[in-house]
């Protein structure tokens, strides 16, 4: 797949947090949003959780970046154990505060939560949001390039990528993946299918292995068996395993952007400097 200049906008980049759970975690957050804010991404998004006390820390960051933060605020609101008056609930707040953009997900059904609430796919979340709001909200919603692990085949998961489209979202963010051509061939096939939003890469720094991998065995995101052998041959080398991931995601991101990627959307996991490094590595602010 290759896109010319006139095809897309410049590109948009943006930032995703998950809520802090102590105040010493969210002082924290609050230094790298700071630091994070200097390079002006589009917008910092928000991870939600469909526990209460989560739900509960998702609004109060929000809210916080929202009012502190001259980047907006996009939080996650996930539909899996929620009923429409909360959700609207949550909309009614968003709205009033001023935050214009949401990412909409199914979510996880969480161990011991029987309940599945009174959405059962994202589309009908963002069907729902449609609904209630109109145009308020720029709605964006997930994409799975190497397929969701819960899909019953490659074909069944981008119809169901097709149906959220169809029910009115407005852009994508992706699944991090470290092989740039399952994202090529995904937008291909997209576009074949008549859909045509900006489906923007999601970008997983490297700093440690142990935890990238159980995150990607339980997301379905593959890691290279030839980048795997590497990260375990380094062992505890710290140093060396984030060395070899700046490498490695620096060149991706490259490849996606001169490629055509309508932007790159970077899962911080929290930290600063990962994010920053890869940023400057590819040009995208002044010294």
């Amino acid at each position: 797949m290759s896109m010319t200049d006139s095809d897309h906008p410049d590109p948009e980049f943006s930032c995703e947090f998950f809520p802090p759970k102590t105040a010493e975690a969210a002082a924290r957050l609050d230094c790298v949003r700071a630091q994070l804010g200097l390079l002006k991404p589009r917008f910092f998004s928000v991870t939600y959780g469909a526990g209460g006390s989560t739900q509960n820390r998702t609004l109060e960051t929000v809210l916080k970046i929202q009012q502190e933060s001259a980047i907006p605020a996009a939080p996650h609101l996930s539909c899996i154990g929620s009923s429409r008056a909360q959700i609207r609930d949550i909309l009614d707040t968003y709205r009033q505060h001023g935050i214009r953009r949401i990412v909409a997900l199914r979510g996880d059904l969480p161990s011991g939560m029987r309940d599945i609430g009174e959405f059962h796919y994202a589309n009908e979340l963002v069907e729902f949001i449609r609904s209630e709001t109109g145009d308020t909200f720029h709605i964006d919603v997930a994409a799975y390039p190497e397929f969701h692990p819960q899909a019953r085949s490659a074909r069944d998961d981008l119809e169901h990528f097709k149906l959220k489209v169809e029910a009115g979202a407005d852009s994508a963010l992706t699944q991090y993946f470290y092989n740039a051509d399952a994202y090529f061939r995904f937008v291909d096939d997209c576009q074949s299918m008549g859909i045509d939003i900006p489906i923007v890469p999601g970008i997983m720094p490297i700093t440690q292995f142990t935890q990238l991998a159980r995150f990607s065995d339980a997301c379905g995101a593959e890691i290279p068996r030839w980048m795997r052998k590497r990260l375990e041959g380094m062992g505890d080398d710290r140093d060396a395993i984030r060395a070899f991931g700046l490498d490695v995601v620096t060149s991706l991101c490259q490849r996606l952007l001169e490629g055509g990627a309508p932007g790159l959307h970077f899962y911080t996991m929290n930290q600063a400097e990962p994010t920053k490094t890869i940023w400057k590595r590819l040009g995208l602010t002044s010294p």
